[in-house]
């Protein structure tokens, strides 16, 4: 119908042009080109609720940028996106910027802002547990993710402060932490009855509930503490030549940080759905509330040095890393430190 009273429209102003004559206005439009940027997602997750309330409030359009978004499935992936060039800034976890710095490259990935702050998956369990302690978890199995991967290290870690020795006698209490399960089919394994418990981010872990699948007991992040989850990164290169798109971008994203602070949680959702159609608002309000609750989003982007030691004594602890590297040289904090003053 709107396409219709369009043409109407047209119509009758072309009508009124032929009989009247109309002015040639040849003056240029005064709309602002954007610059197309591709942003390469490790996954396409609610978790990363400011990045998209940043795009549908208009955020990224006001500082001249039109986002790309390419779930890359997988920290590998973005960051093999990002080297070769079909992804412009990576979205990921800086565990994955470490490893390349080890391997020596030239053209490596430095990590400008930081999104979330801690873990965002929760600990679904078979059985219901209203009084749930990790001390339930000797002797049984839990699905735990990729090996390498920051979920999994992170929760191992959790783990082993709570007390809890990893390995697979059961009998002598050792927590199975299984990796043979793929990321993205944990929960549909978990339904089909592979383990006592799973880890889960959101809506997964809602929808496992509603399902009659198994019961939320704790929240990974907020029991392990803080960490630098997911970060923007960009390779030196796309960095030195495009420091103003680094800039516009981190103010946009800054924006939707400080959004989100504020904002009840039905605004969240409404701000996440367009990007999320197959989650109904209910759902997506449920995620909000459950990601605000355990303060999982920074409210800046700056990335902080204690914060990124923390992540790499949790990957040293993981065996995935020997030795720290060096802060300055996988992160740069120029690009919000401008933003927040500004």
């Amino acid at each position: 119908m709107f396409k219709k009273i369009i043409t109407l429209m047209s119509a009758l102003a072309m009508g009124i042009c032929t009989l009247t004559g109309c002015a040639n206005n040849s003056e240029p439009s005064d709309e602002k080109k954007l610059d197309k940027i591709t942003i390469a997602e490790v996954t396409h997750s609610v978790f990363y609720a400011p990045q998209y309330a940043a795009i549908t409030k208009g955020f990224f359009e006001e500082e001249g940028l039109d986002i790309d978004l390419i779930d890359a499935q997988g920290a590998d992936k973005t960051m093999a996106a990002l080297i070769s060039g079909e992804a412009d800034i990576g979205l990921m976890g800086p565990e994955a910027s470490i490893y390349v710095y080890k391997q020596g490259s030239d053209d490596y990935a430095i990590n400008f802002a930081q999104l979330t702050k801690r873990d965002g998956s929760f600990i679904v369990s078979r059985e219901k547990n209203d009084n749930f302690s990790y001390e339930d978890m000797k002797g049984k199995e839990i699905l735990g993710g990729r090996a390498g991967g920051v979920p999994l290290m992170t929760l191992e870690y959790l783990l082993k402060n709570k007390g809890l020795t990893l390995g697979e006698n059961k009998s002598a209490g050792e927590v199975n932490v299984r990796t043979d399960v793929q990321f993205g089919v944990m929960a549909g394994a978990f339904a089909g009855g592979e383990g006592d418990y799973t880890t889960a981010f959101e809506p997964t872990a809602t929808s496992l509930v509603n399902e009659g699948a198994g019961y939320i007991v704790a929240s990974v992040g907020q029991d392990a503490g803080e960490i630098p989850f997911t970060c923007y990164s960009a390779t030196k290169s796309y960095m030195d030549k495009n420091s103003d798109i680094i800039k516009r971008f981190t103010k946009a994203l800054y924006k939707g940080q400080q959004w989100v602070q504020s904002a009840s949680d039905k605004e969240i959702a409404e701000a996440m759905q367009p990007f999320f159609k197959d989650t109904s608002i209910d759902d997506l309000i449920v995620v909000a509330q459950k990601y605000k609750e355990i303060d999982a989003w920074a409210s800046d982007p700056l990335l902080k040095e204690d914060s990124l030691n923390r992540l790499m004594d949790v990957m040293i602890e993981g065996n995935e890393l020997d030795e720290k590297v060096p802060y300055d040289a996988i992160v740069t904090t120029e690009y919000a430190n401008d933003a927040m003053q500004k």
